[in-house]
């Protein structure tokens, strides 16, 4: 959890007391464990997904649980030609030791605030 991108793959096969766990991550940007509380790295943000077709031993998340979620994105099924790359195994893992941080967290950090200080005004109303 002390990172600052967590991934957690199938939030819905997670049983209830671990969605609270990621939950109170989410929302309070902090962990308790054994009544010890322990503050996140800041910027901390979560990924999760959920795996919408097999609900058996799965814990859906409840309405009011799902609202800490910025998005949620249906991907639909891969195209034939997609679909056989991730049977195969072949579909980027040689990518991923190319990778490289486009932003550093305190990078992030600063944008995230910079975003903050821009004021909206409501619209000015019609007649």
């Amino acid at each position: 959890m002390f990172t600052h991108v967590l991934l957690v793959d199938e939030v819905n096969r997670a049983t209830p007391r671990t969605q609270s766990a990621l939950l109170e991550a989410m929302e309070e940007r902090q962990v308790t464990v054994d009544g010890e509380t322990r503050a996140l790295p800041d910027p901390f943000f979560l990924v999760a997904t959920q795996n919408p077709f097999e609900h058996v031993g799965t814990f859906p998340l409840l309405e009011g649980q799902r609202d800490r979620f910025a998005l949620v994105v249906h991907l639909g099924h891969p195209d034939r030609a997609t679909e056989r790359e991730l049977l195969l195994g072949t579909g980027g893992n040689e990518a991923l030791s190319q990778l490289s941080p486009v932003i550093s967290p305190p990078g992030l950090a600063a944008a995230m605030a910079a975003v903050r200080q821009v004021h909206c005004s409501p619209p000015w109303p019609t007649i």
